[in-house]
């Protein structure tokens, strides 16, 4: 049976910084979705003409807009938002890096698996790309609870040999066993895909590199995440730690970690040749500004990457980053694009180009998900304002698609997300709607 959801639509066709009329906007619109996929996207009245046996779901008063996709987040830190007031290195020896280690134990690895996977979907995420536990047992968990949930997950177990707390090392001979069972047990599983992850080069040997390139190597459609550039500190003992590289980006190259399924957070601080490299490899850069001011970690300079070329996506980056929503990682891009020297201005297109397609793109699924385009998967979140709030306000007194997409990114939180699915699949809904 199609099912033909009636209501206000917002999706961009394709790259706005790129090219105009990026936008494609249905203020009565009509998505048609059959089997999974999306099989129409118009004004209702003609998509409902030319599918007379479609089953409508009126939707009128929300918006449907696409899926938002997150490609950088950290399973183990849900717990450890919010600890102001320190830099990087700083941040992980007294934050992140203790509740890491609690993922040892695999009944509290679990529940925080269930409870990271529901805060994904009810602020309207459906596809992330995530890092996963420094256990394999509890990066098993995350895939479960992915899959107990529909979204699309892409993870891995996180890699490091040095400079951290010691129950978080693996020897790089565990290191590639406990990669390869997972890889073995869930890449390609319904909707999950394996993201080879070593914590940063700053924690990773030169064998433990070594082991994420013949895992990259050894197994078709993996995809491989990393930081890169996020902290001046820790930029300066990579240098010390990998003298023979010309930069940060250098040491994941002489590996062959880079490419067009690779997805390097942060890169804040790009030395002279990165920007240009990062393009020539088709590698992409998620950005992740809340993360970035909360820790002090710098500007990200947005317009030396488009100018080079490099491919760009937002991440939340929980838990430096302050919370799971899309819309105001968004937003958070917006202010400090203002602020930043030699900043790129965002109007709200970009900004959902950023928060959705771009996102779908920079982790290899922009022929899959992203936007409406017919054939893709229905991954979709439906917004819809709480009656007499101020977002409620804004949009009545909004005249254009552009004005409307600003007022949802400026002001729409979890309460706003009413539906959220994956491949037409519910995935969430909330009590009220």
């Amino acid at each position: 049976m199609s099912e033909l959801l009636r209501g206000t639509i917002l999706h961009t066709r394709w790259n706005p910084f790129l090219a105009d009329a990026a936008l494609e906007h249905f203020d009565d619109g009509g998505l048609l979705i059959r089997e999974g996929r999306i099989a129409a996207c118009g004004e209702y009245a003609s998509v409902a003409r030319a599918n007379p046996e479609a089953l409508t779901r009126d939707l009128r008063g929300g918006y449907l807009l696409p899926g938002f996709v997150d490609t950088h987040i950290h399973f183990p830190q849900i717990r450890v938002i919010g600890g102001l007031g320190r830099h990087l290195l700083d941040w992980l020896e007294h934050h992140a890096l203790p509740e890491e280690a609690r993922m040892a134990d695999l009944t509290h690895a679990g529940r925080v698996a269930k409870a990271f996977t529901r805060s994904l979907a009810a602020n309207g995420t459906t596809t992330a790309l995530v890092f996963g536990a420094h256990f394999g047992a509890a990066t098993g968990a995350l895939f479960e609870a992915a899959a107990s949930s529909g979204l699309r997950i892409l993870s891995g177990m996180v890699l490091s040999d040095r400079l951290l707390r010691s129950e978080l090392h693996q020897s790089p001979e565990q290191a590639y066993r406990d990669s390869t069972a997972l890889i073995r047990e869930y890449h390609g599983r319904g909707r999950l895909l394996y993201a080879v992850t070593p914590r940063f080069a700053l924690s990773a040997s030169e064998a433990i590199l070594e082991v994420c390139q013949t895992l990259m190597q050894e197994t078709e459609g993996v995809r491989f995440q990393s930081h890169l550039n996020e902290n001046w500190l820790e930029i300066q003992e990579v240098r010390r730690l990998f003298p023979w590289a010309s930069d940060y980006f250098g040491v994941y190259e002489r590996y062959g970690l880079c490419g067009p399924h690779a997805v390097m957070a942060h890169n804040l601080h790009p030395a002279a040749g990165e920007l240009e490299r990062l393009a020539g490899t088709r590698t992409s850069v998620s950005h992740c500004p809340c993360s970035n001011s909360a820790l002090g970690s710098g500007m990200f300079p947005l317009r030396r990457h488009l100018e080079a070329g490099v491919h760009c996506a937002l991440g939340t980056d929980v838990g430096g980053g302050t919370g799971f929503g899309l819309p105001k990682e968004a937003l958070q891009a917006y202010f400090m694009q203002r602020l930043a020297p030699e900043g790129l201005m965002l109007d709200p297109v970009k900004l959902l180009y950023l928060a959705t397609l771009a996102g779908a793109e920079a982790v290899g699924l922009g022929a899959t998900a992203g936007n409406f385009e017919v054939n893709k998967a229905a991954d979709l979140v439906y917004l819809k304002a709480p009656v007499e709030s101020p977002l409620a306000y804004s949009l009545e007194l909004a005249e254009s698609p552009e004005t409307k997409l600003a007022a949802i990114l400026a002001q729409a939180g979890p309460e706003t997300v009413r539906e959220v699915r994956v491949e037409g699949e519910m995935v969430y809904r909330a009590e009220a709607a």
